[in-house]
């Protein structure tokens, strides 16, 4: 009964999902005197800045995640598609070899010269993929970082603050909003 709850309450809460409005070019990026590094002695402080400009400009940084996506993907297609794919497929042997590991050691006892030929072409596979996934890797990295420089550095402005406090008291839920819940970060909790 419990989890019908937990599933009810979830799809109320997507229901109400609300898509932030895009910032302008000159409030993210061009008005370079709001840039500033942050005091690295008060991480409270520095986390809070981090936490409301994830807020505030969330649309902006999906918009440029795609973009930057898509421009490192123009760059190299084939190993793109090549990374997501080893990428894809070594989460799925993660996941199959940690369901089953008793099996896997018998199959290695009972057929120890094909255990060592799959070690062999799998290491194969694992160094001609890397480069694919080492692309794949940074389409994907890469843009979430430059995301965490910007809010980590942006100063927040009022309209910053007063979007923070709506979001804080529930007026206005959006998948930014979501996600840091989901992580665990309070934001009545924040000054």
């Amino acid at each position: 009964m419990d989890n019908v709850d937990g599933l009810l309450a979830r799809s109320r809460a997507i229901s109400d999902l609300q898509v932030a409005p895009l910032r302008k070019l000159d409030d993210f990026l061009t008005d370079t005197s709001r840039f500033v590094l942050p005091d690295l002695k008060d991480l409270q402080k520095w986390n809070h800045r981090i936490s409301s400009n994830l807020l505030y400009y969330q649309t902006n940084y999906f918009i440029a995640i795609i973009i930057l996506f898509v421009i490192i993907g123009l760059c190299s297609p084939s190993k793109l598609v090549f990374g997501m794919l080893a990428s894809a497929f070594a989460i799925a042997l993660f996941i199959y070899f940690a369901n089953q590991k008793p099996a896997l050691s018998a199959f290695r006892q009972n057929h120890p010269v094909l255990s060592v030929i799959g070690v062999f072409i799998a290491s194969y596979l694992v160094v001609w993929l890397f480069s694919s996934a080492t692309v794949f890797l940074f389409a994907t990295l890469f843009p979430v970082l430059l995301m965490f420089v910007h809010a980590s550095l942006r100063q927040r402005n009022l309209k910053n603050k007063i979007n923070e406090k709506l979001d804080a008291i529930g007026i206005k839920k959006t998948p930014m909003g979501l996600a840091l819940d989901f992580i665990g970060q309070e934001f009545d909790k924040l000054e």
